[in-house]
């Protein structure tokens, strides 16, 4: 399959992309490996990062051409495309201002004359999904260029625009041939390069069943290999949770984005029935009432899938809920208009054999359980192979403290479905991955800790 773009709020194909050749990606390869052992590594870190604050600069002063390429392949609702631009633009500011820091020399307390040397280790692939085509990018890009690294990225298939907008960038603000270069390739040119030796770690965000097989290729050629795989986020909702703030949380938590994020609410669980039957039914009006339509108009909220596979793929999941004895309260249905809409849906009545207790929903589909509870709701939570992202709502923070420790993820936020920022280390456990991105931590996945001892 090609690269292209396909405008999701009409379902027309707007312009095609060809698949490069072995040879153009070998070239590739070669200009980037060069480039990285004959000169980028050698830059002084405050020179890379220069470039690198020099391309969030030109983000902010194009934020308006680069939200119409968001709005245009993946459909995102442009007033939050802004959100998404200005977010990639403080994640490279933020490794151009900390990335001395975070590089530099650690001596050993109780080894004199020992230090530790943060170095880079050459080229990395990346492998990244079109529901963040500038953020998920900014999350690599930014912290392994000023680390000194060079960054071979293969975007996905549906948002070629956006990733040639964000290569620009780096082209604009001096970095030179090589440092950052698209690949417009396929699966099996993808494993050929995993398979090169050249290429010396690899990173995706994408399926389990595409982290699996990228994971099991890097594991085979002994490759460092951070994968941020999928997520099935739940939100506890606790006795003393106060009930217009959770659920105001939860309707933008489950469907910012048209719902179609790693970290975004899959599952609701309220402690106490009657607490439960009170906030599904405030869910239930809150989601009817949001305005699903056209993602350039200023009062949308809700925009369309990305694709009509997407699209496909969640009725497919909706119908299996229900003939598996699952009750939709509220949507469930296409929106009958050209593009590839879906009407913002609570499912509930959910047991352990339904397909969607263990299924990630990829869009506005909001799982609704009530427990009895709050151990009930902590073993419901952790009931998936997932561990990315969870909630806990309460009035006694503390309390919420306690739970969140219980929690099997990787992040646990409290009384908030929105606290991003560059300074927070973003990743999972169990199926949902490994390794860290954002952060100090991100910077330090592909690096080389080199020790430097000398006798003493």
């Amino acid at each position: 399959m090609g690269f292209g773009t396909t405008d999701p709020a009409t379902g027309q194909l707007v312009k095609e992309f060809p698949l490069q050749s072995d040879e153009e990606i070998l070239h590739e390869l070669e200009t980037a490996d060069r480039r990285y052992h004959d000169d980028w590594k050698y830059w002084p870190v405050a020179e890379r990062a220069r470039v690198v604050g020099r391309a969030a600069q030109i983000l902010r002063e194009k934020r308006d051409e680069y939200v119409e390429y968001l709005t245009l392949e993946m459909g995102k609702v442009t007033r939050f495309g802004y959100f998404e631009v200005d977010l990639a633009a403080d994640i490279l500011d933020y490794y151009a201002e900390h990335g001395e820091q975070f590089l530099a020399e650690r001596p050993l307390p109780g080894e004199p004359g020992a230090k530790l040397v943060a170095e880079p280790i050459g080229v990395i692939l990346a492998i990244e999904p079109w529901n963040f085509p500038y953020y998920q990018l900014a999350r690599v890009a930014a912290p392994q260029l000023v680390a000194g690294n060079v960054i071979l990225m293969k975007p996905a298939e549906s948002v070629p625009q956006c990733a040639l907008a964000f290569a620009r960038l780096f082209e604009e603000a001096g970095a030179p041939e090589g440092a950052y270069m698209n690949l417009f390739c396929d699966v099996d040119q993808v494993a050929r390069l995993i398979d090169d030796f050249r290429v010396r770690g690899v990173t995706l965000t994408g399926s389990e069943r595409a982290g699996a097989s990228v994971g099991e290729r890097a594991g085979r050629n002994l490759k460092k290999a951070v994968l941020e795989l999928g997520g099935s986020d739940p939100a506890l909702i606790l006795e003393g949770a106060p009930l217009e703030h959770a659920v105001e949380q939860v309707v933008m938590g489950r469907t910012y984005n048209s719902g179609q994020g790693c970290v975004n609410v899959k599952r609701v669980i309220v402690v106490g029935r009657e607490r439960g039957e009170e906030v599904l039914a405030a869910l239930k009006e809150r989601f009817a009432a949001i305005k699903v339509g056209d993602p350039r108009d200023e009062d949308t909220l809700l925009g369309p899938l990305s694709s009509e596979r997407a699209l496909d793929v969640l009725l497919r999941q909706i119908e299996d809920a229900k003939a598996a004895g699952a009750r939709v309260v509220q949507g469930g249905n296409r929106v009958d208009r050209p593009g590839f809409f879906l009407e913002p849906t609570i499912i509930t009545d959910i047991r352990e054999d339904n397909p969607l207790y263990e299924e990630e929903a990829f869009g506005p589909v909001l799982s609704f359980y009530g427990v009895d509870s709050e151990e009930e709701a902590i073993e419901l939570a952790n009931a998936t192979r997932f561990g990315l992202g969870s909630y806990v709502f309460d009035a006694d923070v503390e309390h919420a403290r306690q739970v969140a420790g219980r929690m099997e993820s990787g992040m646990v936020y409290i009384n908030s479905c929105f606290v991003d920022s560059p300074s927070l280390p973003f990743g999972g456990v169990k199926n949902s991955g490994f390794g860290r991105e954002l952060s100090e931590l991100g910077i330090g996945e592909f690096l080389n800790r080199k020790l430097v001892r000398v006798a003493p």
